[in-house]
């Protein structure tokens, strides 16, 4: 959804706000859980409102969240924010976001609450039903200001330009809050009108695609060459130990970073895939030769939105570039009438994916302010050193640029 796509939608949901305002303040009710109390009872509440969410977030779905937050660090004092639509777990969820302190924001020491996020999470966008933008970070703000939490709010992995962006700038605006982005990055995202053939020829070069009708075509002599899909369980098993196996044959697990590395990882990474396809989220891609796999990839379904998650190949058959081989059918994608876009989740100016899709999702860091004289102390001196430390580097940037001159 584009920028102005974006705009149309939280005037809908302002509208929506205003005419349940009143019924909604005095019958919602905020939530602070702790980790350990998570259980069965509230996910058929949780699974609707994911359902029904201003903006996807698979990262903060149950299946996806609740094995992150048993198999990686969390500590004591690290809870659920929840916002209920009346009486908490027996009526409508209307947003989510694991929040809790933090006492270290880069090289400096200073206090600050921040929502939480592990290695394999790309996105940090709160769960938040449609139309209830506003009242989410109102209720989330006044919650963290009677908490005895110290410094500010750090909101990471914030979908730039979408309606709790811009419901977050609005209720941060009427509260005289200061809301500074801090950060940003843009990712590639597959977007368009256009169907997946008719985007491939507008968006890759004609070049780079006589040259990959010659890889597909030598490595099809090699024998035979078969793409598949999935997206139930048949098999599921056998192919998250293949996908493991592949990824750590690679360069990721010569560094370490395979999911394969660690027990948790790997741990996760199998309940993420089962839970997914449990729930008929997930999307399995595989690229075989012989039977062999050459490339795999795992797609993560929330409709009208979709996220290309993980992605392995052989190094040993690179000179057919089955990666993006892979990738060109996962532009099918675009075929498919409940998904409009799908998120890389790929690090900003990836050199393979950004060349095949056109499209780019800005995310972003937010710094908020919350009430509390020491609370705002810290706030402005933290953006003080921000802002310096910036300067400093623009200066270096130029003064190299000028010696290279």
């Amino acid at each position: 959804m584009d920028a102005g796509g974006f705009q149309a939608q939280s005037d809908e949901a302002v509208s929506y706000i205003a005419a349940d305002r009143l019924r909604l303040t005095s019958s919602s009710c905020a939530e602070l859980l702790p980790i350990a109390a998570i259980n069965d009872h509230f996910l058929p509440a949780w699974q609707k409102l994911a359902r029904n969410a201003s903006e996807p977030n698979i990262f903060y779905e149950h299946w996806m969240l609740r094995p992150a937050l048993k198999l990686f660090y969390t500590h004591s004092d690290l809870r659920l924010f929840l916002l209920w639509a009346g009486v908490p777990h027996k009526s409508d969820l209307l947003g989510l976001l694991p929040v809790g302190p933090s006492w270290q924001l880069g090289r400096w020491p200073v206090p600050f609450v921040q929502n939480w996020a592990h290695h394999n999470s790309f996105l940090g966008t709160p769960l938040v039903r449609s139309g209830f933008e506003n009242q989410f970070w109102a209720a989330l703000l006044t919650t963290l200001d009677d908490q005895s939490w110290q410094g500010f709010l750090h909101i990471r992995g914030l979908t730039i330009g979408g309606p709790l962006d811009q419901a977050l700038r609005s209720v941060c605006a009427g509260e005289k809050r200061r809301c500074d982005l801090v950060h940003s990055e843009a990712r590639a995202l597959l977007e368009s009108h256009l169907d997946a053939e008719s985007y491939y020829t507008a968006n890759v070069r004609s070049k780079k695609r006589k040259e990959l009708r010659r890889q597909a075509k030598r490595l099809g002599e090699m024998g035979e060459v078969r793409f598949s899909c999935h997206r139930d369980d048949t098999g599921l098993n056998d192919w998250i130990d293949d996908f493991l196996t592949l990824e750590r044959a690679g360069w990721k697990g010569q560094q370490g970073s395979a999911l394969d590395c660690s027990d948790d990882t790997r741990s996760f990474f199998g309940e993420a895939l089962t839970g997914a396809a449990h729930y008929g989220q997930l999307e399995r891609h595989d690229l075989r030769l012989d039977g062999k796999p050459l490339a795999m990839l795992v797609n993560f379904r929330s409709p009208p939105g979709s996220f290309s998650f993980k992605t392995a190949f052989d190094d040993a058959y690179s000179r057919f570039s089955p990666g993006v081989l892979l990738q060109l059918e996962n532009l099918k994608m675009l075929d498919q009438p409940d998904c409009d876009w799908m998120d890389s989740c790929a690090a900003e100016d990836h050199p393979m994916i950004d060349s095949l899709w056109s499209g780019r999702r800005h995310i972003g860091r937010f710094s908020v302010q919350l009430k509390g004289l020491s609370r705002s102390a810290i706030f402005r001196g933290v953006r003080l050193g921000e802002e310096l430390m910036a300067r400093i580097k623009r200066r270096e940037i130029t003064d190299i640029m000028q010696a290279e001159k």
